[in-house]
């Protein structure tokens, strides 16, 4: 599992499949080329030093997890096969990419190597403009290796029940990535983003084992201090007696091997 900044993951399951989730290569997360959010440290990898990607999971189209022109260029590369939710397919194949398979929420695609892939209910929203809000739908990702390890990708989510019933529906999970930042202010951003305290939650409703923090110190998306959610991460851990070891803060680039439980 190695962190590539913001949402991007790639994840090398052992005799399976070569995955990466929600992948920006560019330079901002906008529209426009020249204007929006900025990058504030490159990606952990050169997208040439990147192996074969067999499938991208892509949770949901907001410009920070849906960059098509990093999408293109893994087409023109691999020609992976994209999963992501339902209504996004047109977008996609708009700009060339015909491998995508849409998913409902709890409804299974299959990978390669004898991988599962479940799309997972999220609390948040979807939109490219001024007019297609919640035209597509947005969620996360459930792996199960065919040994029976599980592995949990989050996408974007708001607090809700639903952590606690894909725990109970798909869990224990050996790792969660689980997003600690674009939290502030709260009056506005807790409807779509959990922050630091809340994801510590989310942690333990999803009966994970492990867990790594994601959508943090790559963009600055939101108010908060771009340092912050990493100190609020720990003090939420402490508060609740959990050790770093099992959810932390991964170092951009850095790479961790994560044993996976037979089931």
């Amino acid at each position: 599992m190695t962190f590539l900044g913001h949402a991007s993951f790639l994840i090398r399951l052992h005799g399976g499949p070569t995955l990466i989730t929600d992948p920006i290569w560019s330079e901002r997360c906008s529209p426009l080329p020249f204007l929006g959010p900025k990058r504030v440290r490159p990606p952990g990898l050169a997208f040439e030093a990147l192996p074969r990607i067999d499938a991208v999971l892509l949770s949901h189209n907001h410009y920070d997890h849906c960059d098509i022109p990093t999408l293109k260029r893994l087409q023109r590369r691999d020609t992976p096969r994209i999963l992501t939710g339902l209504g996004n397919a047109g977008l996609l194949r708009r700009h060339g990419l015909r491998d995508v398979v849409e998913l409902d929420w709890w409804q299974a695609a299959p990978l390669p190597g004898g991988v599962g892939a479940r799309f997972t209910p999220a609390r948040h929203f979807a939109a490219r403009g001024l007019h297609d809000r919640a035209r597509t739908l947005w969620g996360g990702f459930a792996l199960e290796t065919a040994a029976g390890g599980r592995l949990y990708f989050m996408g974007d989510s708001g607090w809700g029940a639903h952590f606690a019933e894909i725990g109970r529906r798909l869990g224990p999970f050996d790792l969660a990535l689980i997003p600690i930042g674009a939290y502030e202010p709260r009056w506005f951003m807790d409807v779509v983003h959990i922050d630091p305290e809340e994801a510590v939650r989310a942690f333990r409703d999803l009966r994970a084992r492990r867990a790594l923090a994601m959508h943090f110190g790559t963009f600055q998306l939101t108010r908060e201090p771009i340092d912050e959610p990493e100190r609020r991460l720990a003090a939420a851990r402490a508060a609740m007696g959990i050790p770093e070891s099992a959810f932390r803060a991964p170092g951009c680039g850095e790479t961790v091997l994560v044993p996976l439980a037979l089931a």
